[in-house]
């Protein structure tokens, strides 16, 4: 029974040593920042060419109902319980500490392999800019050792630049944040203009070439696109009105970019046959097709923006769960400490930006991005079950939001992601069941003996 004790709530309200300093707007942007990326500017041609043809919209449409019914379950725990742990924090309140550990150690692989995977896409995008230019990189530097190069430089850099930034301060952070998070939507909405105007309905024939069965596996990839919006709730303990901020900022972030998704996706199928577009920029190969070149550099200053804000929230994300994990002592305490200066977890972003670098630097980007969707959706899955048992087992608890529609939200919340789930590949599962059988030995060997609420109950013995 030791597995399934609980966190008590009191633990959450203990005073944080993390700077309150995050707005509304800052968490919305927050969102924003994460969710657009990758998703928007490569994943829409990849999921259409070879997964769901025009009806890619229904695909962003059901993962976007999917995530949906988890932002509200996201929206009601963080400001009920708030917490820098999100999903981890949750889980530990109402389900135990063995049912936290996995979704802790799930949102660890989510958010360290996003960060390295987009590390890994944003070198591409430089290398690119640099050869219309004229310059050509070399080659030993720009590559992985599998791809016959040294070191993936422009990933390191980029991963070293985001560490700095978020070692001097999350206001700082934020700041840059929002700056980059108006250049790509500007970069959205200059496509959406101009792909409007060069509209061919029969590319949008046939519109579901591959039937459900490819819509649902399209919606199973294209998920990626909407990672990041959880990573809002981890700014839990640096919002100023949290009860009140945090669900318009998850919810908000998610209402916003699921839009432009299903606009993005609708008009890039209606400028480019769904066939060509399995590149690797896809909305600027489309927007090139109809003679924009303008709107093609535009969209690619875009996308590098996009990129880069997606790995300074998930980043960012990384290091709060990694905090309050280790807060709990089911990590090594030393990563949460804070530094007094700065008011952030040094050690722990440091450390990660170092294990992110060389991740990054050194592995091909297939063989880390196939493990981002399915640890998102297990945690997503438990935190909509987690508000069915916390309404349980505290129904005292005060909400300042509550999941509409209860307990058919939740349920229908769970239900999605696990069936987003079944339709990633077995290699996926397998690598994933890898990953947490390495977990369960870390917390048998360590975290169950250290773990904070262990001490507690042989203190008071």
């Amino acid at each position: 029974m030791q597995l399934l004790r609980t966190k008590p709530l009191e633990h959450f309200r203990e005073a944080s040593a993390l700077k309150r300093c995050l707005h509304a707007t800052d968490l919305i942007l927050l969102g924003v920042g994460a969710i657009i990326g990758a998703g928007v500017f490569v994943l829409t041609g990849v999921a259409a060419a070879t997964k769901a043809g025009p009806a890619v919209v229904i695909s962003y449409l059901l993962s976007g109902i999917a995530c949906a019914f988890s932002a509200f379950s996201y929206a009601e725990l963080s400001s009920s319980i708030g917490g820098s742990g999100s999903a981890y924090g949750y889980s530990y309140a109402g389900m135990g500490e063995i049912f936290a550990w996995f979704i802790g150690w799930s949102l660890i692989l989510e958010y360290s392999i996003a960060t390295a995977t987009v590390a890994i896409g944003w070198s591409g995008y430089i290398n690119n800019i640099f050869l219309s230019l004229g310059v050509h990189l070399p080659q030993s530097f720009i590559t992985n050792p599998s791809q016959g190069g040294y070191i993936n430089l422009p990933a390191v850099l980029i991963i070293t630049a985001i560490t700095t930034l978020l070692c001097i301060g999350v206001r700082e952070s934020a700041k840059i944040n929002n700056i980059v998070v108006f250049i790509k939507l500007i970069a959205i909405l200059v496509f959406i203009a101009v792909a409007s105007m060069h509209i061919h309905p029969n590319y949008w024939l046939p519109f579901a070439p591959f039937g459900w069965t490819g819509i649902a596996h399209g919606a199973a990839i294209v998920f990626f696109a909407y990672i990041g919006f959880d990573a809002v709730s981890t700014a839990a303990e640096e919002a100023i009105n949290p009860q009140r901020d945090l669900p318009i900022g998850i919810i908000g972030s998610l209402l916003i970019c699921t839009t432009l998704y299903i606009i993005v996706a609708g008009l890039l199928t209606g400028i480019a046959h769904y066939e060509t577009l399995d590149t690797a920029s896809p909305v600027s190969d489309a927007l090139l097709g109809v003679g924009s070149h303008f709107a093609a550099a535009i969209v690619s200053a875009g996308a590098i923006a996009g990129l880069t804000t997606v790995m300074l929230v998930m980043f960012y994300g990384l290091t709060r769960v990694f905090f309050a994990m280790s807060r709990d002592r089911l990590l090594p305490p030393i990563f949460s400490t804070i530094n007094p200066k700065t008011h952030t977890p040094m050690t722990i972003i440091i450390v990660g930006g170092i294990v992110i670098a060389l991740v990054s630097g050194l592995m091909p980007m297939h063989a880390v991005a196939e493990l981002v969707n399915i640890g998102t959706l297990c945690a997503f899955s438990m935190v909509s079950l987690g508000v069915i048992v916390l309404r349980r087992k505290h129904p005292e608890l005060t909400r300042s939001y509550k999941v509409p529609f209860y307990p058919y939200t939740p349920i229908l919340g769970a239900g999605l992601c696990f069936y987003l789930m079944l339709n990633l590949s077995f290699g996926t599962w397998w690598r994933f069941l890898t990953w947490m059988t390495l977990g369960l030995i870390i917390y048998f060997s360590y975290s169950y003996s250290h773990s904070r609420l262990h001490v507690e109950k042989i203190e008071r013995k």
